[in-house]
């Protein structure tokens, strides 16, 4: 990890790179030059309290797109304007991803269409599935009460906004979110975690849940998140491509 340290040290300083941070999508062609450097960690297992242990409980059982109730029309415009903003990012983001390889430490599971990594098909590949996927990430951000672009660059940095991705870890989907999560509740299918709003509810809980043990500290919560706490890489990564999203 030192070894990464120094070169997310050299990185940050090349010329290159500052000149990337200059431009609007200069923090996620960052993260993306950078994101081979940080390695995949590992979410550890914890005791978990009551409200986190409900909430994943009731993850595991939806399905399906939530339906936004906004609190004005001041509040509801707001969100379409998120939204038609994002979804232009997002397909722009997707494209560009199309045309690179998945990360080395990424494997993507048997059922993607055609066994291929980067088909989108049945993952984002229409308008319709983007505005559902966007839709679920402002509702689950929002319960959970994190930023919408903070939850898009996790993602960003964890999946490449791979559905199906599985780390050399074994964490997987959207949120590259550990298998023992669902062993610690119900029956244990870590299927579910190929479900999309089960997967952001899953991710969204967790990142809150260390949030509040961290005491609010993002930087130390997200290393957690990432099973490498105290450590600047991946935080860095993730503070970098949330720029990009907001």
């Amino acid at each position: 990890m030192a070894r990464s340290l120094r070169l997310f040290s050299r990185v940050l300083r090349a010329p290159w790179a500052i000149a990337l941070r200059r431009l609007r999508w200069g923090p996620l062609l960052f993260v993306a030059c950078f994101t081979a450097a940080v390695q995949a960690g590992t979410q550890r297992e914890e005791p978990l309290i009551d409200s986190v242990r409900t909430a994943l409980s009731a993850a595991v059982h939806q399905s399906g797109p939530p339906v936004l109730v906004h609190a004005d029309v001041k509040a509801a415009n707001a969100f379409q304007q998120w939204l038609t903003q994002t979804e232009a990012r997002l397909e722009k983001q997707l494209q560009r991803r199309k045309a690179s390889p998945a990360p080395a430490n990424l494997a993507i599971a048997a059922s993607t269409p055609n066994g291929t990594p980067d088909v989108l098909a049945h993952e984002l590949a229409s308008p319709h599935l983007r505005r559902e996927f966007l839709q679920t990430v402002w509702y689950e951000s929002q319960r959970a009460g994190l930023d919408p672009s903070l939850v898009l660059g996790l993602i960003h940095v964890e999946s490449g906004f791979r559905k199906f991705a599985i780390s050399s870890a074994g964490a997987r989907g959207f949120m590259q979110v550990m298998p023992f999560w669902t062993r610690v509740l119900a029956d244990g299918d870590a299927g579910v975690l190929f479900q999309a709003q089960t997967n952001l509810r899953f991710g969204c809980v967790i990142l809150r849940h260390y949030l509040n043990v961290e005491n609010g500290d993002l930087f130390l919560a997200l290393g957690r998140y990432n099973g490498s706490r105290g450590q600047a890489p991946y935080p860095n990564a993730v503070l970098a491509a949330q720029k990009g999203w907001q």
